[in-house]
């Protein structure tokens, strides 16, 4: 018996990841709050009583997909950035690695969008915050770099607001247009992104 407090970790998270799974499912065609605890139950195979043994309600539970979508946006961002110095050769592997993502995470990317200006306070004020977050860290790796000598730490946090805004908004133009629109989404994205890069460049040139 000494195998069964393992065992009943084990069943417990299963039924916290089928609770979040079937929330992020349903997320995909509705706003959270459209969606009951009766209906992400139904959809996880568990009753409504199971629910609450792991979320308080469907703020909670939604919080949490938020720290799951963006651990893998936050990844994606990182790696962008870290190489960004405004090449051809780099705008296009960044924004192929941007249509990547939505490619491999498309529930979560839909679901930031569609929650991040949504009804349901605690998950809006979630998401902010770690935009908030990332935005300091981009700003602390720019900071780093030899380009930023001479900038002040507003301007570089201010351009780390451009890129983490022109990821987020780029990733949410590939999630809703689709394959067929691709091409066009990317074009307008290297264009975005050489802008970006040519005010860096030229943010200290005098006058």
């Amino acid at each position: 018996m000494s195998h069964t407090p393992g065992v009943r970790q084990a069943q417990k998270q299963q039924s916290r990841r089928a609770l979040l799974d079937a929330a992020l499912g349903l997320l995909e065609h509705q706003n959270l709050s459209g969606i009951g605890v009766r209906e992400v139950t139904r959809e996880a195979g568990l009753s409504p009583a199971g629910f609450y043994r792991h979320f308080r309600d469907l703020s909670e539970l939604a919080v949490v997909l938020v720290e799951e979508s963006l651990a893998s946006l936050h990844g994606m961002i990182r790696r962008v950035l870290a190489e960004q110095d405004g090449s051809e050769e780099i705008i296009d592997r960044t924004v192929d690695l941007i249509a990547d993502h939505v490619r491999e995470h498309r529930a979560h990317v839909r679901f930031l969008a569609r929650e991040r200006h949504g009804g349901v306070r605690p998950v809006r004020e979630a998401i902010a915050a770690e935009f908030e977050r990332f935005t300091d860290e981009v700003a602390a790796g720019l900071g780093a770099q030899p380009a930023a000598a001479g900038w002040s730490a507003e301007d570089l946090r201010m351009l780390a607001g451009l890129y983490v805004e022109h990821m987020v908004a780029t990733a949410a133009a590939f999630m809703e247009g689709g394959p067929a629109e691709e091409a066009r989404i990317a074009r307008a994205a290297r264009t975005r992104l050489r802008l970006i890069s040519a005010g860096r460049r030229h943010w200290l040139d005098e006058g």
